[in-house]
C-alpha cells in the first residue's frame, strides 16, 4: 500500500507546476488549427457529413503539424499530428470513393430525392434497392397495357416514375395511378411469397410512362437479407394502398344519396339494412375480395 501511495503522490505532486505563464500568444497557425477543429466537429452524419468532418479535421491536424515543426520544434507533437492528418486524409479519400460508387442516373437520383431521402434512407441502402431492379427504367407507351384483367400474372412490383396509368375493371374506370405510386401494390399485398395470382384489373397508360420494376422472387431475396428494406417497402406499400382506398372512397356513393365511407363499413350496414348482402367470394379470387381496386359490392359509382 505504501508503494502505491508513493506512486500516486509522485504522479500528482512531483510534476512541475506552471508558476510563470507564457505572456505571448501562440502563432496564427496554432489558432487556425483550433478553428478547424471546432468547425470540423460540427459535421453531421451520412457520406457528406463524413467528408465535412474528415476534411476539416485533416486541415486542423496539418496546421498543428506545421505549428509543431516551426514554432514548438517538438518532434513528438509533430509526429502525432501528422499521423492523425494522414488518417483523416485516407478516410476522406475512402468516403469520396464510396460516394462516387453510388452515383445514379438522373431518374434514379430524382426518385431518391423525392421518395427515399425524406425517409432518411442512406445512399448505400438505396443502392441495394436500385441494383435489385437492375438499375433499369422501363418505358410504357401511351394506350399500352401494363396488366390485363384475368390474364397478366402477378410476378413483380412496379413504381411509376413519370406519366399516368388508368385502372379499370370490366371496362369501368376505378382510379388513376400517378408518379411515385406503385402500379400493383394491392396485388402484391394480396399474395403471400409462395402464392401466385393474376390481375383482376386492367392497367393502361394514358400517357407515355416510365416505371421501375422489381421481380417478385428477387425482391423477396433482398427482403430476406435486409430486414430494414423489408420494413421500408412494407410502409411504402401500405401507404400506397391507403391512398388508393381514399381515391375510391371519393367516387363511391350509395343509391339514396348517402356518402359511403370505407372507414366505417359497420355504420353503413346499420344505416341501410335493406341493402342486398355482398356476394361471397369465389375460389381463387382472393385479390378481388381484399383489393382496394374494386368498389364495394352493391354500391354505384358517381
Amino acid at each position: 500500500m505504501g508503494e502505491n501511495a508513493s506512486f500516486w503522490e509522485s504522479l500528482i505532486y512531483a510534476h512541475p507546476t506552471c508558476t510563470n505563464w507564457k505572456q505571448e500568444a501562440e502563432g496564427s497557425i496554432y489558432h487556425l488549427a483550433s478553428i478547424f477543429f471546432v468547425v470540423g466537429f460540427m459535421g453531421g452524419s451520412g457520406f457528406f457529413g463524413l467528408l465535412y468532418v474528415f476534411s476539416l479535421l485533416g486541415l486542423g491536424f496539418l496546421c498543428s503539424s506545421v505549428w509543431a515543426w516551426l514554432d514548438v520544434c517538438a518532434a513528438d507533437i509533430f509526429s502525432w499530428n501528422f499521423v492523425l492528418f494522414a488518417i483523416c486524409f485516407v478516410q476522406f479519400v475512402y468516403v469520396t470513393y464510396q460516394v462516387r460508387s453510388v452515383a445514379f442516373d438522373k431518374e434514379f437520383q430524382e426518385l431518391y430525392s423525392a421518395l427515399f431521402q425524406p425517409l432518411g434512407i442512406s445512399l448505400t441502402v438505396y443502392r441495394k434497392i436500385v441494383l435489385c431492379c437492375d438499375a433499369e427504367v422501363i418505358t410504357l407507351e401511351k394506350e399500352h397495357c401494363y396488366a390485363m384483367q384475368g390474364k397478366t400474372p402477378i410476378d413483380k412490383l412496379s413504381l411509376l416514375v413519370s406519366g399516368r396509368i388508368r385502372v379499370t375493371v370490366d371496362g369501368e374506370f376505378l382510379h388513376y395511378i400517378f408518379p411515385l405510386q406503385f402500379l400493383d401494390s394491392p396485388e402484391w399485398d394480396s399474395l403471400r411469397p409462395t402464392e401466385e395470382g393474376i390481375f383482376q384489373v386492367t392497367l393502361t397508360a394514358e400517357t407515355d410512362c416510365r416505371y421501375v420494376a422489381w421481380r417478385r422472387k428477387k425482391l423477396y431475396l433482398l427482403f430476406a437479407k435486409h430486414r430494414f428494406i423489408s420494413r421500408l417497402f412494407s410502409i411504402l406499400i401500405g401507404s400506397d394502398i391507403a391512398e388508393k382506398l381514399y381515391a375510391l372512397n371519393d367516387r363511391v356513393h350509395v343509391g339514396q344519396g348517402f356518402r359511403y365511407d370505407i372507414r366505417l363499413p359497420n355504420f353503413y350496414h346499420v344505416s341501410l339494412p335493406e341493402s342486398p348482402p355482398a356476394q361471397p367470394p369465389q375460389p381463387g379470387r382472393r385479390l378481388q375480395r381484399g383489393s382496394p381496386r374494386r368498389p364495394p359490392a352493391g354500391r354505384t359509382d358517381c
